[in-house]
């Protein structure tokens, strides 16, 4: 805030009557910075985030200038909305049609779960909050008018990292109804922290899809320059109504600069950075594609999707396993972690082993009681590239002697998600069906050009 900073920077501000949160340009020598004021940890260093989405820090002394921007504040746009009303009397849908072409457009169902896409800098705390409401949000991308007609609303406003399997069934239900409704696609905003988790569960729990499904998510917030969510909300409006592409994918940068974006699969997509804007990549596998809106530009990299036909009904099962866990293998692993799970009576269990699928003999004992009381053991590999294997070494093949079943080249996160959705739904298979492919998690082979693509 303002107060953190010294009495002499304060009487400055208060002379131009700027407080956090105010656009101000400060002048040092040659040097001229304008942004908006952000708290401070040192009193006599401004901070001001640059237009660029940047901080800067200026130590305040002798012959620095602080005085109100005089830059305009952007012009706020008007769109043409239509409310829907819900029982409550608040606003449930928000349509934006573009009247002059009489509603030709394909139209789009943006849903709306929160996220770093939805926030934008807290000024008071310096921390990002979720803050964008869904009108919001078409007002800051307009661009999205001239690609479709946009129906939005809002599902829930949480960071997913709170997400839970009754919010992936809530979810799995409104995109079906957006489906049925007629909609041309539907773009789910969405947290990058568990968005990989997400759309790993969409995809399970709504097979036979007629149009595309696509999550997007941002790793800057949007009221910052350097947002990423601009290009992947609009890359994937483009994409949905350009492309014949059906069924569940992500959409984020391809990389740092902005330019392209990448249709990423959705049980075989993780976030491999934490801030960075191309965090997420595709794992043993290639993307479905790539897009650039701005030269309007679509390239397929795989080419055996299942394509749109919206005569087809979608098939949902939505029922998940609550008790189901997913815990890493390490050095001085102890047994009790294991039966810590059979006491609470799990039914499911997901080892993130070593290599190629292993784990130490310490637990060996616990594993085998766990498979002995019913829980279905699965085994998925750390490294995050490659395939269990676990037939190369006696490991291996003791641990499937006790009934751990290989997982091949599925994450372990979508193994979990796979894991919990066929206890929910098909408990008696369970075992059987998760070493067969169901929705692209598990690859027939691994190719030389998937590692780090």
């Amino acid at each position: 805030m303002a107060n953190d900073y010294s009495p002499a920077v304060r009487k400055l501000l208060g002379k131009n009557k700027t407080g956090a949160g105010g656009r101000i340009a400060v002048l040092r020598g040659n040097d001229l910075f304008e942004g908006l004021l952000m708290p401070s940890s040192d009193p006599d260093t401004l901070v001001l985030k640059l237009d660029s989405g940047y901080n800067v820090g200026i130590k305040f002394g002798k012959g620095v200038v602080i005085k109100k921007s005089e830059r305009p504040e952007p012009a706020k746009i008007k769109l043409e909305e239509k409310f829907e009303l819900g029982k409550s009397g608040k606003r449930k849908d928000i349509e934006l049609v573009d009247k002059t072409i009489g509603g030709s457009k394909p139209n789009i169902s943006i849903l709306h779960t929160g996220g770093t896409i939805a926030s934008r800098v807290d000024y008071r705390t310096g921390g990002v909050v979720s803050s964008f409401s869904p009108e919001d949000l078409l007002a800051m991308f307009p661009e999205l008018k001239e690609i479709a007609n946009i129906k939005t609303r809002l599902v829930f406003s949480m960071f997913s990292e709170d997400m839970r399997f009754a919010h992936h069934q809530i979810l799995a239900r409104e995109i079906a109804k957006e489906a049925e409704s007629g909609a041309a696609g539907i773009i789910v905003t969405h947290g990058t922290d568990t968005m990989h988790y997400t759309s790993a569960a969409l995809a399970f729990m709504l097979q036979n899809l007629p149009v595309p499904v696509i999550l997007v998510g941002a790793q800057r917030s949007s009221d910052r320059g350097s947002t990423d969510a601009a290009q992947n909300l609009l890359s994937a409006a483009y994409f949905i109504t350009h492309s014949d592409f059906s069924g569940t994918a992500i959409c984020m940068h391809e990389n740092a600069s902005d330019g392209n974006c990448l249709i990423l699969p959705a049980t075989k997509s993780r976030k491999m950075h934490a801030s960075r804007r191309d965090a997420f990549r595709p794992i043993n596998s290639l993307p479905w594609a790539r897009v650039n809106y701005l030269e309007k530009k679509i390239e397929f990299l795989k080419n055996n999707y299942t394509k749109k036909d919206k005569k087809r009904k979608v098939e949902m099962k939505t029922k998940m396993e609550e008790k189901v866990a997913l815990i890493k293998t390490t050095v001085n692993m102890n047994p009790s972690l294991i039966d810590f799970f059979i006491g609470k009576k799990y039914k499911g269990l997901v080892l993130e082993g070593t290599g190629m699928g292993h784990a130490p003999k310490d637990i060996f004992d616990s594993l085998k009681n766990a498979v002995k009381k019913g829980m279905v053991v699965c085994m998925a590999s750390q490294t995050i590239y490659g395939s269990v294997n676990m037939n190369v070494y006696s490991t291996g093949r003791d641990l499937q002697k006790i009934g751990v079943i290989p997982c091949g080249d599925m994450l372990p996160e979508t193994a979990f998600i796979k894991l919990a959705w066929l206890l929910g739904n098909f408990p008696k298979k369970a075992g059987e069906l998760m070493e067969k492919n169901i929705c692209g998690e598990i690859s027939e082979r691994t190719e030389v050009n998937e590692f780090l693509n």
